[in-house]
């Protein structure tokens, strides 16, 4: 069973995660970036994320953010990547974006939105409640395909 769970939650970081290959400089700017965030700021981005996707009409329903809540996670990001491109990595920044212009920015940005993610996977309660999922599998089923 426990097999399964670690299974249960690489599929969903496999999921989540959109890393593409990064050349040198663009990896320099992805590390400088996250060496640049504190724990309270990578959970303040995991924030933001869930903000963001709580606003897809399935999902809205089932969210309590008001849009006070959500201009303030803007106004915090909006600090925060300033910051991290001006004053923490400008040089990261401007070289991985004459290398690969935008895209660098994208694929930096995937890898500290990982990062801020992994800081909230970290806590017992998020592992209970992805793999609260387990006690309606079948088993039986998965014990026919791999066992076999």
């Amino acid at each position: 069973m426990k097999k399964l769970a670690v299974i249960s939650v690489t599929m969903l970081l496999t999921l989540m995660s959109l890393t593409a290959q990064a050349n040198q400089s663009t990896q320099m700017l992805a590390t400088c970036l996250t060496d640049s965030l504190n724990g309270k700021e990578r959970k303040e981005l995991a924030k933001w994320i869930f903000l963001a996707i709580s606003s897809h009409s399935t999902i809205k329903p089932y969210s309590k953010a008001t849009s006070t809540d959500i201009d303030k996670s803007n106004q915090f990001v909006g600090s925060l990547i300033t910051r991290l491109l001006t004053s923490d990595c400008p040089a990261q920044a401007k070289a991985a974006f004459e290398r690969d212009g935008s895209q660098a920015f994208e694929q930096a940005f995937t890898v500290v939105g990982e990062v801020a993610m992994q800081e909230l996977m970290t806590e017992p309660s998020v592992s209970q409640s992805l793999s609260a999922f387990e006690k309606y599998m079948d088993n039986s089923k998965f014990e026919q395909v791999f066992n076999n």
